[in-house]
């Protein structure tokens, strides 16, 4: 991959819990293939006021909506919030439509899923979100019920989501659409995480040393 730049948006009310896992692992790399290096991680927002996170973090966004484009771009990654259907955020709407059609992955976690299915985006993909039937309700315009699907996280094609509670979920399906790990160092590291089993400490190290 070209492009090492993953893109982030950052709003007034982000779920902080949300991003974490993917943007650690984009940052470092360290458990990436040998010969694959780290990711940029930035963030936009609509303005370049500080935005401060459902937990009271302050973050200054290093650029502007109008400012992300394609070709600048590996990955663009919508975290959840309280004001995804607000229709402020219409312009990042935009940006996966294009990205999308740019055959740019776009990950979409929580109430970023909403707001993806109200734009008619999540009609035309295989997908997941919080619970149907409260993304039924809040989407009236919804049509996509028949490429739900009741996993924690989806892939298809380019669209990643994933439902609020599925923060690792999101990070494994971006790693793995991505393919910056090796299969034995991404399943060890994912269930490390998830079973909090040192077996499979052991085994990620393994898998690294290993250099696969």
């Amino acid at each position: 991959m070209k492009n090492r730049t993953v893109y982030m948006y950052v709003f007034d009310t982000m779920a902080d819990w949300e991003w974490g896992y993917v943007t650690a692992e984009l940052k470092t790399g360290r458990f990436f293939k040998k010969d694959i290096p780290p990711f940029t991680v930035k963030t936009f927002s609509l303005t370049k006021e500080t935005i401060v996170t459902i937990g009271g973090v302050r973050i200054i966004p290093d650029n502007y909506v109008e400012e992300i484009v394609p070709e600048d771009c590996a990955l663009l990654l919508l975290p959840g919030g309280e004001t995804w259907l607000d229709p402020m955020h219409a312009p990042v709407i935009e940006i996966v439509k294009d990205f999308l059609l740019a055959g740019i992955p776009v990950a979409a976690i929580c109430g970023a899923t909403i707001a993806l299915a109200a734009a008619g985006i999540l009609d035309q993909y295989l997908h997941t979100s919080n619970d149907i039937s409260y993304l039924k309700a809040v989407c009236p315009q919804y049509k996509g019920e028949q490429n739900y699907q009741s996993d924690s996280a989806v892939t298809d094609r380019n669209l990643i989501t994933a439902g609020g509670v599925a923060p690792l979920e999101l990070a494994y399906h971006v790693l793995k659409r991505l393919a910056v790990c090796s299969n034995e160092t991404l399943d060890s590291w994912y269930k490390l995480n998830k079973l909090q089993d040192s077996q499979y400490f052991y085994k990620l190290m393994q898998s690294l040393q290993g250099g696969l």
